[in-house]
């Protein structure tokens, strides 16, 4: 076999293949014998065709046959013998294929890039820091109660944070309008599940009281029909109820798995739980920063292949959300590949410059750290020891959690390397992301994460 290698533009790369005649025709005899041992034809007896008839009736297809093999066989016999490592599957060309001539044919394909990795000195990220005070325990002691509160019918005015059930029509231009009339609905007056007038009018209401409002939709309505629109409604308020928070007693603290010790076990439970979240919440954030600077510090061209099997990865996610099955909703919706690019090729970089790294500082998985994610991993469930022997048992799902665990021995190296500034704030504000996000972000920042509280 002789290979030759051709370099094309960018990452492309062409090999020319030529396998000799006699290799072929040799092979191609073996398959002709096959083929006259177990072809039927009429007028002739099983295994006693003519191997000139079956070459006649069969040469040309089992010549074709036998080129599509030797071709795939020996191409990656040339990319180990060249030390090329492709992207993709290669475009095979067939040149020369003719009887008793060298089968000739070239393969196109693209590069994995090299990857240099960048100076690590040069990573700069910032640390979120805090201590969790007892103003900190106590909000989230309250967040808690929110969470479970109730609401109690009262016979008093509709106000702000009561549940209300209300009917009601809207019209439009004195016509009744089907998508602004309701029966029997709920609301928490002031926690926009209505729009802003809508709740108005349903404020200073009591029961059975009627009363008539107009009210105008934003532009960004979901119902096209109303953006914008001014619409006149007819309300009935059928009940209110106020919000009542539970108290803070046994049967309180069962919901959160503390049998005994009352309040006292109660809110060292809930610190414990709040350390972990912080421990988190500030590992996640420094290992989007190093990602993240990580892209920033290196630039090379992406191979199309890998970035196109990246794109399917992301749309069989999607559909995973939705609950069906890869390949199948997403023909229906007609994902554009446009809509995934740029968070593909983000991702295939960042995974070629993991790997660099790995490779470079010869990173190995740490068992006692692998060990310990395992652990962490089951213990949210009611058997840890069968969630534990489950993965263990599953070379796929294990391979997948020491990847995560090498990737984040990745981060730590690089942290180890990196300039690294120490940010103090609240709580509240390392939680939230907002400790480290730029300026113009931070307000942005601190809204989503009081939403996510509530």
């Amino acid at each position: 076999m002789d290979v030759s290698v051709e370099t094309l533009e960018g990452l492309e790369t062409r090999l020319t293949i030529t396998l000799p005649s006699e290799t072929f025709e040799e092979r191609l005899d073996v398959k002709l014998n096959e083929a006259k041992n177990k072809a039927r034809l009429p007028g002739f007896r099983p295994g006693k065709i003519p191997l000139k008839e079956i070459r006649r009736r069969f040469g040309p297809s089992l010549r074709a046959e036998l080129a599509g093999e030797m071709m795939q066989s020996s191409f990656y016999e040339a990319i180990a013998q060249e030390s090329l490592n492709p992207a993709g599957p290669p475009t095979l060309e067939v040149k020369t294929m003719d009887p008793n001539v060298d089968l000739e044919f070239t393969a196109t394909f693209e590069l994995v890039p090299s990857v240099e990795v960048a100076d690590l000195a040069k990573v700069e990220i910032k640390r979120p820091s805090t201590e969790i005070t007892d103003e900190d325990i106590e909000k989230m002691v309250d967040r808690l109660k929110e969470q479970r509160i109730s609401y109690e019918p009262v016979e008093r005015a509709s106000q702000a944070d009561d549940q209300v059930t209300v009917d009601f029509e809207g019209s439009l231009d004195g016509e009744l309008v089907e998508s602004a009339k309701g029966s029997d609905a709920s609301f928490v007056i002031g926690k926009g599940q209505m729009i802003e007038d809508f709740e108005k009018g349903a404020t200073g209401l009591s029961k059975d009281q009627e009363t008539k409002f107009e009210a105008v939709f934003p532009e960004n309505y979901r119902a096209e029909e109303l953006r914008g629109k001014t619409v006149e409604f007819s309300l009935t308020m059928k009940e209110v109820k106020e919000p009542k928070l539970p108290e803070l007693n046994d049967e309180f603290f069962k919901e959160f798995g503390v049998e005994e010790g009352g309040e006292e076990a109660f809110r060292k439970e809930v610190l414990s739980n709040m350390e972990k979240e912080l421990d988190n919440s500030v590992k996640n954030q420094l290992k989007q920063q190093v990602m993240d600077k990580l892209g920033e510090l290196h630039d090379f061209e992406i191979p199309a292949p890998m970035i196109s099997r990246e794109i399917q990865v992301l749309k069989d996610q999607m559909m995973g959300q939705f609950q069906q099955p890869p390949g199948g909703r997403q023909n229906e919706l007609n994902l554009p590949d446009e809509l995934f690019k740029d968070q593909a090729e983000k991702r295939v970089k960042l995974g070629l410059v993991v790997n660099e790294i790995i490779s470079k500082f010869e990173l190995e998985v740490d068992q006692e750290k692998l060990d310990q994610h395992l652990q962490d991993l089951a213990s949210s469930y009611a058997e840890p020891e069968q969630v534990i022997g489950w993965y263990r048992g599953n070379p796929e799902q294990m391979q997948n959690l020491e990847m995560g665990v090498l990737e984040d021995q990745v981060v730590d190296h690089i942290i180890s390397k990196a300039q690294v500034e120490e940010v103090v704030a609240d709580y509240d504000s390392v939680i939230s992301g907002a400790a480290i996000a730029p300026p113009e972000t931070q307000d942005e920042v601190e809204a989503e994460g009081e939403s996510k509280s509530e």
